[in-house]
């Protein structure tokens, strides 16, 4: 492939973020969308009440803050998950912060939510919606907790993000498994989740415009006990889905890295193929759960078309995407989202 030949002789050898920051750049500007030699794929789902022209989108994490939706729509993602958008703006962790594991295709990151802030972000979304590329687009909103947060206020945090994000997006996700924001995980825990998701949950329910989907999105390390304790209280709630799963602190044996340079990467969220067993073994956890009940939108370790159509076997309704674009170039989201039509 060509553009595998082109990332490990020249993106390789350049700094991680400054890689990315070039990338994002030349799709802003639709500088691939030409060449990406789209396939309209006609197999269009209505998944939480909302029509998505396909099952494949990309992940939170790539846009976290808004400026590429059309650009990367126009490469062949059915639909787009922005942020992680957190109250107020922050410029996330010291660099280097971001780490390529090659020999894996896997990704280690510590970015920490940088981004430019909801007011700014909701102000981006309320310009690009008035557009006729973002009046019908389906944009995901992942929002966070910002850093500086005490926890006893992460409640009233989460709601103002909601209540400037909601009036523009397709479905809100309230990310409580980042592991780069301290202590953002331990709002896994029920006792914690509950009120946060119901606070949340307000605020979608009356947003101008109509009610909001509402999805939470979980880690792959928590236990199979607490897994489906948050299946059961999104139950309980009467959230629409749930996001299974964001990057994990584990660093498995079966990486083929040195562990030289895992150790050197530190610490942070790792992602790629290698999250692809925990995150099958979560979706079909969750699907046995809820049954057809919740909408469930599967991330992590997804890299092939084989990927999506074993996680739409596997119960998916959604099936999402990152660190395979960083390494399969712009033509990844076209070929992906073929995978995700019917057979």
């Amino acid at each position: 492939m060509v553009y595998r030949a082109f990332f490990d002789a020249v993106f390789s050898r350049m700094d991680p973020e400054k890689a990315h920051e070039r990338g994002f750049a030349a799709i802003r500007a639709g500088r691939f969308a030409s060449s990406a030699g789209i396939r309209k794929t006609h197999a269009p789902r209505t998944v939480m009440g909302i029509e998505f022209p396909h099952a494949f989108g990309l992940a939170a994490g790539f846009d976290k803050n808004a400026k590429a939706v059309p650009g990367l729509l126009a490469l062949g993602f059915g639909h787009v998950e922005i942020g992680t958008v957190t109250a107020r703006a922050q410029p996330g962790n010291p660099r280097p912060r971001l780490f390529r594991l090659v020999d894996d295709r896997a990704i280690v990151n510590r970015m920490g939510f940088n981004n430019d802030g909801a007011a700014a972000v909701a102000a981006r979304l309320h310009r690009l919606r008035r557009r006729k590329a973002g009046r019908g687009a389906v944009i995901g909103v992942n929002i966070g907790k910002t850093k500086a947060t005490e926890p006893a206020d992460a409640i009233a945090d989460y709601v103002e993000s909601a209540r400037l994000l909601a009036p523009y997006a397709s479905y809100l996700v309230v990310n409580v498994s980042s592991p780069n924001t301290p202590g953002l995980r331990d709002l896994q825990a029920t006792d914690e989740l509950r009120p946060l998701l119901a606070a949340v949950k307000e605020v979608s329910d009356r947003a101008h415009g109509g009610r909001v989907p509402l999805v939470v999105k979980i880690a792959p390390d928590l236990a199979d006990a607490d897994i489906d304790a948050v299946a059961d209280l999104a139950l309980e709630l009467g959230l629409d889905g749930i996001s299974a799963t964001n990057t994990t602190i584990s660093r498995p044996d079966s990486l083929k890295t040195s562990r030289r340079t895992i150790e050197a990467a530190g610490a942070g969220g790792l992602s790629g193929p290698v999250l692809n067993d925990r995150a099958t073994e979560v979706l079909v956890r969750l699907r046995r759960r809820v049954g057809d009940r919740l909408a469930i939108i599967s991330v992590g370790g997804v890299t092939t078309p084989d990927d999506v159509r074993a996680r739409l076997d596997a119960g998916a309704d959604l099936v999402q995407g990152y660190t395979g674009f960083i390494y399969e170039g712009p033509l990844w989201a076209s070929r992906l989202a073929a995978a995700s039509k019917p057979a």
